[in-house]
Order: structure tokens, then C-alpha cells, then sequence
């Protein structure tokens, strides 16, 4: 079985090939302005550091939606003094008698180099969007909430119902009763689907606490308003 070939990306090559140039200039013109040894080797890392750290840094708050003022600054300051020494050693300038200006900018680099990474390495990160969720019982209570409720009066000469009848058991008010065919004229019907939901609810209540469960309390549950706490009763 052949093992895959090598695939060589041009941009990679074009890259590396580039950052080998740009680092060996920086590292001719601070060997050219005093600083020999290590110290040489160290300025191109520091520049081109400062460079990737500051686009980075640019294009997280690009996309955040943040203003990179501040990173942007420190990517134009990085790539003047890369583009600098690049141009400086192309023989415009004899690095046998480096001008004292540029020693001094050589030598104050470092002090820059540190500030600006400072002031990157502090900066704010975008701010997060919070998720607002709802609760489950309203995401429940949203789908079963019907797009309309009708009102079923009575006729006219229908009596209403006598205050003497006797009052119903406790103990059979909370088994589940088929919804009654009509109700007062103060009372709203209710989808069959609200009516369960009701029903679920206050069942619940009652295994919780050992007690009945109070109509407007699982009419707040349900979401409807204060005058359907009769027709919320009736079903329960």
C-alpha cells in the first residue's frame, strides 16, 4: 500500500521563505546598530511577534463587532519597523556607520515591543451575547394556550344552578371529571388540551403537598387571566 504524497502548499512556502528574509534583515540592522550576540537574534522574534499578535488580536474584535483601534495601532507600528529594516539594509543605508537616530530607535525598540504587548495581552475580550431561555412549564404552557376561547351562555330561561345542593366528596374532587357540558354564564370553556394540562397540574400540587390545589394558582400556572379562574375551577 503507498503511503499519501506530500502535498506542498505554495502560500506555506511563500511564507516561510518570506519570513526568513524579513527575519534576517532585522537581525543585520541590530547586529549594524550596537546590539550583537543574542540580542541581535532577539529583535526580529520581538518584531515579528508584536505583528502576529497584533492581527490576531484585530480580527477577533473584527468579528466580535469591537472597534481594533488599538490592535490595528500596534500591527502598523510592527510592520514599520519590519518594512524598515527590510528597506534599511537593501544598501540605501551604510550599516558600517549606522546614524545615531536609529541606534536609539534600536535600542528603545524592546520598551515599545513590551508595552504594546502588554496593552494586547490586557485588552478587553468581546463580550458574550446571553442566552435568555424560558422556563419549561412556559414553553409547555405556550404551545397548549388556545388562539381563542368561546362563551357558552345559557338560554334565557335556563334557572341557575340551586345553592342547596350538596357539597361534592373531597376525596372524589381529585379524580379527573369529564368536562361538563355547560357552564355558567361567568365561566369560559376550555380546550380539551388546557383542560389536561389543568388537570396534570393540579395533581401534581396534590401529590407534593397532600393538599388541593388552589384554581387561581394553576390559572397563574397556565398563563390565563384573572377572569378565567371560574372556568379553571369548574374543570378541576
Amino acid at each position: 500500500m503507498r503511503a499519501p504524497s506530500a502535498r506542498v502548499d505554495a502560500v506555506i512556502v511563500q511564507a516561510v521563505i518570506a519570513g526568513a528574509l524579513s527575519f534576517s534583515h532585522l537581525h543585520d540592522l541590530a547586529a549594524a546598530a550596537g546590539q550583537g550576540g543574542w540580542k541581535a537574534w532577539a529583535y526580529p522574534v520581538s518584531v515579528d511577534l508584536l505583528l502576529v499578535a497584533a492581527w490576531r488580536r484585530m480580527r477577533q474584535q473584527q468579528r466580535a463587532g469591537v472597534p481594533a483601534g488599538g490592535p490595528r495601532l500596534w500591527f502598523l507600528v510592527a510592520l514599520a519597523a519590519s518594512l524598515g529594516a527590510n528597506v534599511a539594509t537593501a544598501g540605501l543605508l551604510d550599516l558600517d556607520d549606522v546614524p545615531g537616530w536609529l541606534r536609539v530607535t534600536v535600542a528603545g525598540w524592546p520598551a515599545v515591543a513590551f508595552f504594546g504587548g502588554t496593552l494586547l495581552a490586557h485588552a478587553p475580550h468581546a463580550p458574550e451575547t446571553p442566552t435568555v431561555s424560558a422556563s419549561p412549564a412556559t414553553d409547555a404552557d405556550r404551545t397548549q394556550r388556545p388562539a381563542a376561547v368561546v362563551i357558552d351562555r345559557p338560554d334565557r330561561d335556563e334557572q341557575p344552578a340551586s345553592s342547596n345542593d350538596p357539597e361534592p366528596d373531597p376525596e372524589s374532587t381529585t379524580e379527573p371529571a369529564a368536562p361538563p357540558a355547560r357552564v355558567t354564564a361567568s365561566t369560559i370553556s376550555l380546550p380539551p388540551a388546557l383542560v389536561d394540562r389543568a388537570r396534570a397540574l393540579a395533581e401534581e400540587h396534590r401529590t407534593a403537598t397532600g393538599h388541593l390545589a388552589d384554581p387561581d394558582a394553576v390559572r397563574v400556572r397556565l398563563g390565563l387571566p384573572p377572569s378565567m379562574t371560574p372556568s379553571v375551577a369548574a374543570h378541576l
